[in-house]
């Protein structure tokens, strides 16, 4: 009896042993990058190329478990903050603050850190930032107030349960008061895993292990390093033959996968969903899309089904919101059956378009010419194509104007363009970030200019509402009524996978969020 004891405390010893250290530090992680980002401030950018790569420099307040696939507020953890609390009205979000925390520079980080990174989000810094595509997000601040270096709390004009799921959001880092926002662009300094050794543009991008972070025994590696790859079956061919670990988080398409699967059989590779719409932008404010009829026109003829077709597999139909089940807000397919532009068959609908066109002055003789502008990304380039072909079915001969990232949001901000295909992320699953940063009248990212105030003054009853599926109905009703006006035309959820090599470990692909899990400080190298 005493000798079973014995062993079997031995055996648990091993396997505690095995699990307390499993994982590995060192190494390089090497990963190829999709495009070239146009800076390094989160702040100021609003897509995945400049999230994936510089999170790792930085802490939120708060964040989403990296490894929990659905982002939730249930998945919400301690970052920069120990602990949270709301007051009894839910107007006060109060925060414990970590002591002994540093930026990379050797300045120590407090709480008027946290107080300067809102000034800057709600555009009351002295130097302000030079695009702030989120204020729209913290619209609802009314100011933040710090009563000690480790005590902060956001003080709201009224109840807004978002919050803290936004806070989690890997667009939402928390900047430094010492360091001017133009210097973070190009050499950000943050508090997080990793610190930026070079950031060489169209070239690479390489962040090293901080010796200082506040985890003692994180992070695993000790670099990483993003090779900017502009075509992407290069990088893919590049990945299966051993000389990156990583593809570029969700970027590898249904078709791509298959032909990783059967180049290679050791890879390991996840498809997800992306918490991301290609959607179709008109600019009401212009010719020809001031006419509603072409508006309506272009509704009408849309067949989402062909763009799921063409992509082969990767997406699938919905909303503003995204659709469930990896969606927790997203309408159900039988509330959508009836909205126009969702009809199973879409030659119901394309007669009548084409006769709102003839009312126009176009026909078959006299074509409407028009671009459409779409980035330089098969993400956005194939879904152009799918839709000139389903333009010409309404008397519309289109061409594509393809631009470089770099060029990309300018021309977006500047609305110089008639028709766009756009892929938007959502940064956080939640109604609030959709609809005031979209949609707001207010909103930076409200590319096409839509501006209604009566659906917008929904915005707000909805936001305040703290029972969930009391919120989930209005926001579905909000969603209807933005489809009904051609707000923005959803064409499909996409869906992609991430492919890494099998000695890289502690990776968790999003379900629901294309921005929230690149924070790489749990991931390791196993090279045994």
């Amino acid at each position: 009896m005493r000798t079973r004891l014995l062993v079997g405390s031995l055996v648990l010893l091993l396997c505690w042993s095995d699990a307390a250290f499993a994982q590995r530090s060192g190494g390089m992680l090497r990963i190829f990058h999709r495009d070239n980002p146009a800076s390094a401030s989160i702040l100021e950018e609003t897509n995945a190329s400049t999230v994936v790569a510089f999170m790792p420099i930085f802490n939120n307040l708060v964040m989403f478990d990296p490894a929990v696939a659905q982002n939730t507020d249930d998945s919400i953890v301690p970052d920069l903050a120990e602990s949270w609390s709301w007051n009894d009205d839910r107007t006060e979000l109060s925060f414990k603050l970590r002591r002994g925390v540093t930026w990379h520079d050797g300045v120590a980080f407090t709480s008027s850190d946290v107080e300067c990174t809102f000034n800057l989000l709600t555009n009351r810094a002295r130097n302000r930032l030079r695009a702030n595509p989120r204020g729209a997000w913290f619209g609802n601040i009314n100011f933040v107030q710090a009563p000690s270096d480790h005590e902060v709390t956001i003080h709201l004009n009224r109840p807004q349960p978002s919050l803290l799921p936004m806070l989690a959001s890997g667009f939402t880092p928390i900047y430094p008061c010492h360091v001017l926002p133009s210097q973070m662009r190009m050499k950000p300094v943050g508090t997080g895993p990793f610190r930026l050794e070079s950031f060489s543009q169209f070239d690479r991008i390489r962040l090293t292990r901080n010796p200082r972070y506040w985890k003692p025994d994180r992070p695993y590696l000790d670099a990483i390093e993003f090779s900017v790859v502009a075509s992407r079956s290069t990088a893919l061919l590049s990945f299966v033959a051993g000389r990156y670990d990583m593809t570029f988080p969700g970027d590898v398409s249904m078709t791509q996968l298959r032909d990783v699967r059967r180049q290679s059989s050791r890879v390991i590779c996840e498809e997800a969903a992306m918490n991301n719409n290609t959607n179709l932008m008109l600019n009401r404010n212009a010719p020809p899309f001031d006419d509603p009829d072409i508006r309506r026109a272009v509704t009408l003829a849309l067949d989402r089904q062909a763009f799921m077709d063409a992509l082969e597999g990767g997406g699938v139909i919905g909303s503003h919101l995204q659709p469930p089940p990896e969606g927790r807000w997203g309408m159900p397919a039988e509330a959508l059956a009836g909205m126009p532009g969702f009809d199973a068959n879409p030659e119901n609908n394309r007669e009548a378009a084409r006769e709102l066109m003839r009312k126009a002055g176009y026909g078959p003789d006299k074509p409407l010419q028009l671009g459409i502008l779409t980035r330089a990304v098969s993400l956005y380039r194939s879904p152009a194509a799918v839709l000139a072909n389903q333009l010409r079915e309404i008397f519309i001969e289109p061409t594509l104007d393809i631009v470089e990232t770099v060029h990309w949001f300018t021309r977006l901000q500047r609305r110089d363009f008639a028709l766009a295909i756009d892929t938007t992320g959502n940064a956080v699953d939640d109604p609030d970030q959709v609809f005031y940063e979209t949609f707001s009248c207010r909103s930076e990212r409200n590319y096409n200019n839509y501006c209604n105030p009566e659906i917008e003054r929904l915005f707000e009853a909805q936001s305040s509402e703290f029972d969930v599926e009391k919120r989930r109905r209005l926001a579905w009703d909000i969603d209807a009524r933005l489809l009904a006006d051609s707000a923005r035309l959803p064409l499909m959820w996409n869906r992609a996978a991430t492919c890494w090599q099998p000695h890289v470990r502690g990776y968790v692909p999003q379900t629901n969020s294309s921005y929230n899990g690149f924070r790489f400080e749990d991931v390791w190298l196993d090279r045994r």
